[in-house]
């Protein structure tokens, strides 16, 4: 099968864009982030990786923003990004220019997708080695959520993750994502906390959110904030497995 890996433009016998596979595999390996859609609320967290002493974290954003109303997280390779952010907003500028109203999420995260999608079946490029959740409001106030991936397929979500172990992580944000927890802010990004530590073992310092309120500016949550969300969360977690244990040992005869 190596030899039909050679162009992105060859499928195998089988069916499979092998270049492709590999770009997906490559996003499997980037750090992991987490989206979530509240009723009133978008909440986005990824996974910061340790960073040398004598290196400026200030310098490496997982979470971008594209528009007043839009916002876009990756996992993969950064430099890939990069290109794929600025061609974003410049969609986004370009929208804004000629239709004189904002881009809606769904355009945009069809856009990003079109784009990922040309770089699977043009000869002198390869694929985009990552995935975007695309996170942002309408003109009518409403939340939206959408993935991309390298092959250029985009969907709307209500949560869901992208990067290392994001099966792990969307299993368990399929568990625990209910509509009560939509309706509340709160609740939402302490989901989306949760989700994360699903992979992430070292709390607040290796974390990044982000969350987005209609009208309102992005808000990143500073690692102070996020020290004490975690604290909550790993207390309602105990607090958890103490009732639990407590049924389950009321229970015996």
């Amino acid at each position: 099968m190596s030899r039909y890996d050679r162009a992105i433009t060859i499928f195998s016998p089988d069916g499979h864009l092998f270049q492709v596979e590999y770009a997906q595999e490559a996003v499997k390996k980037g750090s992991a982030a987490v989206g979530v859609r509240g009723d009133k609320i978008l909440v986005l967290a990824v996974e910061k990786r340790a960073v040398s002493k004598l290196q400026d974290s200030r310098t490496i954003r997982k979470i971008c923003k594209l528009d007043d109303h839009i916002v876009i997280a990756f996992a993969g390779l950064t430099a890939d990004a990069r290109i794929l952010i600025d061609w974003a907003r410049e969609e986004c500028q370009d929208h804004r220019l000629v239709l004189e109203d904002p881009i809606t999420v769904e355009n945009l995260a069809r856009y990003v997708a079109n784009v990922q999608q040309r770089h699977t079946q043009s000869t002198g490029v390869r694929p985009f080695g990552l995935s975007t959740l695309v996170a942002g409001f309408n003109e009518d106030g409403s939340p939206h959520l959408y993935t991309t991936d390298p092959a250029g397929v985009y969907m709307a979500w209500k949560a869901n993750a992208v990067g290392r172990s994001d099966k792990t992580v969307l299993e368990y944000l399929e568990k625990n994502y209910t509509e009560e927890i939509a309706a509340d802010n709160k609740l939402c990004v302490k989901l989306a906390i949760r989700a994360l530590l699903e992979v992430v073992q070292s709390g607040a310092q290796n974390m990044e959110l982000v969350v987005l309120e209609y009208g309102r500016p992005m808000t990143p949550l500073s690692t102070e904030e996020l020290e004490a969300l975690v604290k909550e969360v790993e207390e309602d977690r105990e607090k958890s497995e103490k009732t639990k244990k407590d049924s389950l040992a009321s229970a015996k005869p």
